[in-house]
């Protein structure tokens, strides 16, 4: 494997090509967490709780779909114009979900910004390995990984106050940072030379792809619901289609001249297992956190805006130790062992999470005491955020480490098409047993709470029961206080299983990690000075 030189770009040069990437990044990971605390506002104004997943899963599905198509066009046309267009689109579809009316509406312009969404992040890390050596991306990525917890943190905050008074602004806050991003990366991708090549795009093996994961994240997410039995023709069906398209799309693959995917990729192990266990840290990730506000919100009764500001510890986790483990890889030039701790800590957190306390059962005649207090839930979300800063940006570099550098784009773009996809499937997974759980679990217990109203009053609220949305956490906490704590304690009922899945889940990335060979990053070397590194002076 050869090791081409990156472009020598001076401190300043290095600066501007910085914050221009950064501006994308934080454009797309601003979008994933203002959108996180207020979904259960918005769902609960335009659906109810069985369309709560399809808003998250279309958004990442089209991500999934399009991030390896960014990889590869962007190796044939260049960084600049591919990185405009993900930018462009991503703005385009902020607009049209601002200006949502429906459910079906709010998910097709999701996965409209998904799309755009694909580019954003993998063309970052992408040309940060264009002109960096291997050793002196970890002090860069990590930067990166900060502005993400940067964004994670004024995300809720933003979020939680524009749901409590005009949701749609959540999205059209995109447009002017989309704005700004357009201007700056145009100006500094210049300083990235391209070399054009001649190419072929595999649209049929792009095409086999997405209607694989397509089916597979349909079998995931309908299973075991009305109609949809696990044991159905229907699943069975989806499953069996998803498994046909996947063999067709790796056979197309084995003969295209510019395939979607290189195979040849995964002839290294450490490429191969980065991916998986980044597979699977994408599953724990985007499958459980995304219940964390609909928890503190229906459980604990925050409100949007203080949900986003519970959330807090897990970001100041998430950009702390993403910013230290990427200055300690720098200095010490090796990632397994930060990729293993951080993936343990990850399970433990959500395993916190699976064994909080449900209280006592509501009997209507004691005062319920919802969940768990707040500093222990404080806690677990911190250990989730330090574990994800250890491993997810040290992944991205053991996968990288592996690289040709004329693979680096596609390779990369792999790496986030796998957390993408392990995202959306962890979404559908356990949204489906989040969804069949609850009906089980709140049937019985509202059956309960009704008996123990006031004969009187159940004219009053049956109209309101009728038409309740989980997803409207601010109607539950007006609800009588038999209802109100039904809900409550079958909520955390439903959720320990969740919690409880995904953090087995994580301890097969811990397992996965482990079995990463302990190599030194190819580049700059140990005693390289700070001002050196940021100038990207290469030798």
């Amino acid at each position: 494997m050869t090791d081409d030189v990156p472009p020598s770009l001076s401190k300043r040069q290095i600066l501007l090509l910085m914050g221009g990437l950064m501006t994308g990044i934080l454009l797309a990971a601003l979008d994933q967490t203002i959108v996180g605390t207020a979904l259960p506002t918005i769902v609960g104004k335009l659906g109810g709780i069985n369309h709560y997943a399809w808003v998250v899963t279309g958004y990442l599905l089209a991500s999934t779909a399009s991030t390896p198509l960014y990889g590869k066009v962007s190796d044939l046309y260049g960084r600049r114009p591919i990185l405009i267009f993900a930018i462009s689109t991503f703005l385009v579809g902020s607009l049209l979900a601002g200006a949502s009316q429906n459910m079906t509406e709010l998910i097709l312009t999701r996965a409209v910004q998904g799309l755009g969404a694909g580019g954003l992040m993998t063309l970052a890390f992408t040309i940060v390995s264009d002109v960096m050596a291997p050793r002196e991306r970890a002090r860069y990525q990590g930067i990166f990984g900060a502005v993400f917890g940067l964004a994670s943190v004024a995300g809720p905050l933003v979020g939680g106050y524009f749901a409590q008074h005009d949701w749609r602004w959540i999205f059209y806050l995109n447009v002017p940072i989309a704005i700004v991003a357009l201007v700056v990366c145009n100006q500094v991708l210049r300083l990235v030379p391209h070399q054009r090549r001649e190419h072929r795009i595999d649209w049929l093996g792009a095409v086999l792809m997405v209607a694989a994961v397509v089916s597979l994240l349909l079998a995931l997410s309908f299973g075991g619901s009305k109609g949809w039995g696990w044991a159905s023709v229907r699943v069975i069906g989806l499953l069996v289609a998803s498994g046909v398209l996947a063999v067709a799309f790796l056979l197309v693959q084995r003969r295209a001249s510019e395939p979607v995917l290189p195979l040849r990729l995964f002839r290294s192990g450490s490429y191969s297992l980065a991916n998986a266990a980044t597979f699977v840290l994408g599953f724990s990730m985007f499958g459980a956190i995304i219940y964390v506000p609909l928890y503190l919100q229906i459980v604990k009764g925050a409100t949007p805006t203080r949900s986003g500001l519970l959330m807090l510890p897990m970001m100041v986790g998430l950009i702390g130790t993403s910013v230290v483990s990427g200055r300690l890889i720098s200095k010490v030039g090796r990632y397994k062992w930060f990729t293993v701790a951080g993936t343990g800590v990850v399970a433990v957190g959500l395993a916190g999470f699976g064994l909080l306390p449900t209280g006592e059962p509501p009997n209507g005649f004691v005062a319920y005491q919802a969940g768990a207090p707040l500093w222990r839930v404080d806690l677990y979300m911190l250990v989730i955020g330090i574990g994800l800063g250890l491993s997810m940006q040290p992944l991205i570099l053991a996968a990288q480490n592996s690289l040709d550098p004329r693979d680096m784009g596609i390779g990369t773009s792999f790496v986030t098409f796998f957390r993408s996809l392990g995202g959306s499937v962890g979404v559908a997974a356990l949204g489906a047993v989040l969804s069949n759980r609850l009906v089980a679990e709140l049937k019985p217990l509202l059956t309960q709470a009704i008996q123990r109203l006031d004969i009187d009053s159940i004219p009053i609220w049956a109209p309101k029961l009728k038409n309740l949305s989980l997803n409207d956490p601010q109607s539950i906490q007006k609800m009588p206080a038999p209802i109100r704590d039904a809900i409550q304690y079958g909520f955390i009922q439903t959720l320990r299983p969740v919690f409880l899945l995904a953090a087995a889940v994580s301890v097969l990335a811990v397992l996965l990690c482990l079995f990463l060979p302990d190599r030194e990053l190819r580049g700059a070397a140990a005693d390289v000075d700070e001002a050196d590194l940021a100038a990207a002076s290469v030798g």
